[in-house]
């Protein structure tokens, strides 16, 4: 299982970091590139050409104009997840607006602005329909969140 990881531009590197980080914790194989859909639009599709067949979930974080997932979206067949990066004007609103407002037959899921860690976590439950390991990974981390919420509430009863 792998899920491809690209990026429009290196300053959107603390997204994909974040991505990166959960998509170990579950034992996801993955790649990371660095290709921006209006600069280098050739680049972007040879590389989403060549692999398709291995991987099974794209994920594009772009900023500004953010095409990036879309564009992929329109490439291949496979999943794609669009995560909108800040930009330093309007906080990351038109990225959201850009990635989020497909038409019609090309979809992209989109999280939520820096969404990084909630991208991986949706390329794995995608994943989980075919394999059943991650689907328990998941389960699990479902409980931890439970148990650490019931322990906060404890927490707090007890500080009163």
């Amino acid at each position: 299982m792998k899920v491809s990881i690209i990026m429009g531009s290196l300053s959107d590197s603390p997204i994909a970091d974040k991505v990166v980080s959960k998509l170990m914790e579950f034992g996801i194989d993955y790649e990371v590139k660095v290709i921006s859909a209006h600069r280098a639009l050739k680049s972007l599709e040879k590389y989403v050409k060549e692999s398709e067949d291995e991987s099974e979930v794209y994920i594009g974080i772009a900023g500004k104009a953010a095409h990036l997932s879309g564009v992929i979206a329109a490439l291949t067949t496979r999943p794609v997840i669009g995560i909108p990066a800040k930009s330093s004007h309007l906080g990351g609103i038109e990225a959201l607006l850009s990635t989020v407002e497909m038409p019609s037959g090309v979809p992209v899921a989109t999280v939520a602005i820096g969404g990084g860690e909630n991208a991986a976590i949706l390329a794995a439950e995608i994943l989980s329909v075919k394999y059943d390991l991650l689907r328990e990974k998941l389960k699990d981390m479902r409980v931890k969140m439970k148990e650490t919420i019931d322990n906060s509430e404890y927490e707090y009863k007890a500080n009163k």
